[in-house]
């Protein structure tokens, strides 16, 4: 029986979506990039610990807020999907109205925020108060939205007033309600799945949201949701402020390019090896299960 091969809709640097029809299929791969470079090595099982962690994330806030996954059994998509590079790591979504926002929230002061705030004491325009030091914990966390920049354009950090005109060309009439929804949803998400987090010993020091409407016009959930590709995550054993955080991301990766010019964008098999470890370590940390 010959199965019905299926090409992606939209390729990202990691991400490959399918188009199901009244669904999407969203398949994390198991490529890495760095600096915006797609890397010449495959990191085993990466994909499946970001969908996994995903899922994760959304069956804990369905209280806030409902999300767009459907499944992440590959039973229950088409029969192409029951391949081995698709288990695991593919997730069945419904197809949403995606919002124009990346919606930020910072929780502790770090990376081009700490830089902002040591020039005039903002971030994203945001008065904080005097004398934080780099990796402090923020009094309340802030919403820091920016707009889906096109390829290959830095996205735009914009204030929450600028997310209302924003939002209000694209959807008249609604930009207010929508922009102060997402303002209010991304603190809510952030604050509920931070406590956990450090509950479990990681420290979620900033992270990346984007919402879609369903349908009916509800606001949703889309994306991938706090793993560590869009968030920073950090233990909380050992935390000090007064410096940069070690985090369960792609810092080996980064710092061994950084160190190794020539590099060819290769990494050495163990720089990939304690890359995933982190990933690993951060789903089993959170879950409290191995993958």
């Amino acid at each position: 029986m010959s199965m019905k091969a299926m090409k992606p809709v939209k390729e990202g640097k990691v991400r490959e979506i399918y188009d199901n029809g009244d669904s999407l299929i969203m398949v994390a791969t198991d490529r890495i990039s760095c600096f915006d470079v797609i890397l010449n090595n495959i990191v085993t099982k990466k994909g499946t610990v970001l969908t996994q962690m995903s899922k994760f994330w959304f069956d804990l806030t369905e209280d806030i807020l409902p999300n767009h996954m459907i499944s992440v059994d590959v039973n229950d998509m088409p029969e192409y999907f029951r391949q081995p590079q698709f288990d695991g790591n593919s997730m069945m979504c419904k197809k949403l109205n995606m919002l124009p926002i990346e919606c930020i929230v910072r929780g502790y002061i770090t990376g081009s925020g700490w830089a902002s705030y040591q020039k005039d004491g903002t971030v994203c325009g945001i008065r904080l108060p005097e004398g934080l030091k780099e990796s402090d914990k923020l009094p309340e966390p802030i919403y820091t939205p920016s707009t889906k920049a096109e390829i290959g354009d830095h996205d735009e950090n914009i204030s929450f007033e600028q997310s209302i005109a924003h939002l209000e060309k694209y959807f008249p009439g609604k930009g207010e309600e929508y922009a102060t929804k997402l303002r209010d949803c991304t603190i809510a998400l952030y604050k509920k799945c931070a406590d956990y987090a450090l509950s479990r010993g990681i420290i979620i020091a900033d992270t990346k949201f984007e919402f879609g409407l369903d349908e009916n016009g509800n606001v949703v959930i889309g994306d991938e949701m706090l793993t560590p590709d869009s968030s920073r995550f950090w233990p909380a054993d050992g935390y000090e402020p007064g410096h940069g955080q070690p985090s369960f991301d792609k810092q080996f990766a980064r710092d061994w390019l950084k160190a190794n010019p020539g590099n060819d964008w290769t990494l050495p098999q163990d720089i990939v090896d304690k890359t995933i470890g982190k990933y690993l370590q951060a789903y089993e940390l959170l879950t409290g299960k191995t993958l």
